[in-house]
């Protein structure tokens, strides 16, 4: 395998599929499976997932909500999701821990990145909630931060379409995809992959990320044992 351990990013939009609000089972139990086979491969795997699916801070800013107390709403709309995953992910007969950046027992361990690391070593799957724990953080910055914490070989963001492109291709049929690129150049090109702080992150502590559609069946045991899928940022 090209990759011993994985963050794996979800969106919270994600896992509502379609229907765009709310928890879709079909999706949900579609990336058990394949986040099952993956750990079955051998790969230690830890997950991220957004909450945009149920509230998103920015957006209750622009209803009347505060900004930090919208933000902290949000990071509880992750751990809901993160116990929905770990549900499921356990229905497929895998262990699970669900970690949150604040104190939230008894729904969710307090974060202890030696214990996170020890779930994943004994073959559990670590769902890490609650972002960074601070307001004015996107769960992407927490993604990057938890898999430099953890010593991933990778940070995976599973999204809707199969990779980086110059444009929306959902809206722009002619937007050109790249296969590679850095840090550097997707600042310089104004792509909206990840914040700035969780690019920052990833270049100083040279975590590679691989953008890459989640939602085709098999595309991630394929891309952690090495296959060209996504766009890897560098």
């Amino acid at each position: 395998m090209r990759f011993r351990r994985i963050l794996l990013k979800l969106s919270g939009e994600c896992l509502a599929g379609s229907g765009g609000t709310s928890i879709d089972s079909d999706v949900i139990v579609a990336y058990a499976k394949e986040i099952h086979e993956v750990c079955a491969s051998g790969v230690q795997v830890a997950i991220v997932v957004g909450g945009g699916n149920i509230f998103r801070g920015l957006k209750g800013v622009g209803q009347g909500f505060d900004r930090v107390k919208g933000d902290q709403m949000g990071m509880l709309a992750t751990t809901i999701n993160s116990i929905a995953l770990s549900c499921t992910l356990r229905s497929e007969g895998l262990e699970t821990e669900v970690f949150s950046a604040t104190q939230m027992e008894p729904y969710a361990r307090y974060w202890v990145r030696d214990q996170a690391v020890e779930c994943l070593e004994k073959g559990g799957v670590a769902l890490i909630s609650g972002g960074t724990g601070n307001p004015f953080f996107t769960t992407d910055s927490a993604a990057a931060l938890r898999a430099v914490e953890l010593g991933a070989s990778a940070l995976f963001k599973g999204t809707r379409v199969d990779g980086v492109y110059n444009a929306d291709p959902e809206k722009e049929p002619t937007a050109i995809k790249y296969n590679r690129l850095s840090f550097d150049e997707a600042l310089q090109k104004n792509l909206k992959v990840m914040d700035i702080t969780a690019f920052a992150l990833c270049k100083e502590n040279k975590m590679p990320v691989v953008v890459f559609d989640m939602n085709k069946r098999g595309n991630l045991l394929r891309l952690v044992k090495g296959d060209p899928i996504g766009t890897e940022l560098f």
